[in-house]
């Protein structure tokens, strides 16, 4: 069973940070929510470590664009469904979305083609965790927008960022990117409050959103860090030295893989969940030298005992039949 908290109005008001509400029904799994016993974590959302396989298997990706398959422009249907597909048979224990999960989201009809297209994780009992991305506010004034968003994940409604204690060793943090990051405002006091009330038995914290504090800087600047995803970059850096945890921040937007380390922080770049690719330039910072073009791509996140091991795996798209090379790799060693 997943048990689940709720801090209600997380993203209306700092005051309510504290504020826990316990969910009588969860969209993402097909069984009702209980009470929650870990009553010291700040999480949003639980999960006991009974209920995940050993070790711990996560994924995380970005920028599907789910839309009408026939739109073969913006986005690639079937490099989107090889994905929804593999991922499926990973049977991992959390899907973390970084954002751009509709193709606009002001057309409820691209939700509707979310949830066709990744029945396998619904039949499956996937725990599904969604970021929001700038798409998801296309096409739409906002309240319309998260309207539909809300409609697609109902246990999110009145959120637009949140957390999840998943076992005793990892904690994941969902970003909202298209609301302030900087300093004082509603979502960065929450994020403050959520690492500085850490349980002391986690070892890892994966950060999770849609724009990128950290990437290959391109000489048109469309997608390089804004100065919202630069103060969360900042605020990192000076909360990473005092906590036992290691962070790692996962974000999309740029339709590629890259991968850094900054001040103590792992980054990764993973938008390559079927968006029209993006090339990039990289830069020495990068610490993914390959040249394969396109990087369809998902990443998979893995607890073993004190090192969390990160794969990506590439979709090859010349392939007959979907077909999936181990890419890159790394490795992050608990703190000592």
């Amino acid at each position: 069973m997943w048990h689940h908290h709720i801090i209600k109005g997380a993203a209306k008001t700092a005051a309510a940070m504290s504020f826990l509400l316990a969910l009588g029904g969860c969209a993402l799994l097909p069984h009702p929510a209980e009470p929650s016993t870990a009553a010291t974590s700040p999480a949003t959302f639980q999960v006991s470590g009974q209920e995940l396989h050993q070790p711990l298997t996560l994924i995380a990706y970005g920028d599907m664009r789910f839309t009408d398959p026939s739109n073969v422009t913006a986005t690639n249907p079937k490099a989107r469904q090889a994905l929804i597909d593999r991922i499926a048979q990973e049977h991992p224990d959390g899907i973390f979305l970084n954002g751009d999960v509709p193709y606009m989201g002001g057309n409820p009809d691209d939700y509707a083609e979310y949830h066709r297209e990744t029945t396998a994780w619904r039949d499956a009992s996937l725990r599904i965790y969604p970021a929001l991305g700038n798409h998801e506010f296309k096409k739409c004034e906002e309240q319309a927008c998260l309207a539909n968003w809300w409609s697609e994940f109902p246990q999110l409604r009145g959120l637009r960022w949140y957390s999840v204690q998943m076992g005793p060793q990892f904690y994941g943090i969902a970003l909202d990117s298209d609301t302030s990051l900087l300093p004082g405002s509603a979502q960065a006091q929450w994020l403050q409050a959520q690492l500085a009330a850490l349980p002391a038995s986690v070892r890892f914290v994966l950060i999770w959103m849609h724009h990128p504090p950290v990437d290959d800087l391109q000489a048109d600047g469309d997608d390089n860090p804004r100065g919202n995803e630069i103060a969360l970059r900042e605020f990192l850096k000076t909360a990473a030295p005092g906590l036992r945890a290691k962070l790692l921040v996962v974000a999309a937007h740029v339709h590629n893989y890259e991968r850094f380390q900054r001040d103590g922080v792992s980054y990764i770049v993973s938008g390559g969940g079927g968006a029209k690719p993006s090339q990039v330039v990289r830069g020495p910072d990068d610490l993914f030298t390959g040249n394969s073009f396109p990087n369809y791509h998902y990443v998979k996140l893995v607890l073993d005992r004190d090192t969390l091991h990160g794969t990506m795996y590439r979709l090859d798209p010349q392939a007959a039949s979907p077909a999936w090379a181990s890419a890159d790799h790394f490795e992050i060693p608990a703190a000592q």
